[in-house]
């Protein structure tokens, strides 16, 4: 069975997005997960969908420019999961959302489509969230990894990655990598 591995750059007291509706302490939005060979499919929530097909339809058709999320131009490696993200089927789990601008955009609709998807042929699925699609996913028993990049703030107020969740939930501790800038990558076992 595939599995779905959850994937968010958060602060140290766990917010994915500061006051003011952003993750403005995020310099760049590359795979720094490691995980482009590892799957072959992206799972996002609806609220999140739009932004994400806008920022990396930005991406692929104009590289030079500056990003209106981070206001810098494209990494290299942004633009490495640019080209990822356009020939990568991606599912956006919603009960309204039915179009999309991008071909391999497929809709789900519940957590039994989620289930299917991972009973599939293929390599493992990423979760590129959002915050509570992650959480729901998680009470639901359909993650199988989390993997965070912490950077080493404090948001304070902010929309916090865990707001949703409903049960606790006992992860297992995979591994702890040091990154540049005081960042920390976890891997937890979930599930």
């Amino acid at each position: 069975m595939r599995k779905l591995i959850a994937g968010m750059k958060i602060t140290i007291d766990g917010k994915v997005e500061g006051a003011e509706g952003t993750p403005d302490w995020v310099d760049a939005w590359s795979d720094d997960f490691g995980i482009m060979p590892q799957v072959d499919a992206c799972l996002l929530g609806a609220g999140m969908y739009g932004g994400y097909e806008a920022y990396w339809t930005s991406v692929q058709n104009e590289p030079e420019m500056p990003a209106w999320i981070t206001g810098n131009a494209p990494t290299p490696a942004e633009i490495e999961w640019a080209g990822f993200a356009k020939r990568t089927p991606h599912y956006v789990l919603s009960n309204t959302v039915s179009s999309a601008l991008w071909p391999k955009t497929h809709f789900i609709r519940g957590l039994d489509d989620i289930a299917d998807l991972k009973r599939q042929p293929g390599k493992d699925i990423y979760l590129v969230g959002g915050a509570r699609t992650t959480a729901s996913l998680l009470d639901a028993g359909l993650v199988d990894e989390l993997r965070l990049i912490v950077y080493p703030l404090v948001a304070g107020a902010g929309k916090p990655l865990f707001a949703a969740v409903e049960h606790c939930h006992k992860l297992e501790l995979r591994s702890v990598q040091p990154l540049g800038g005081g960042r920390v990558s976890l891997v937890y076992g979930a599930g």
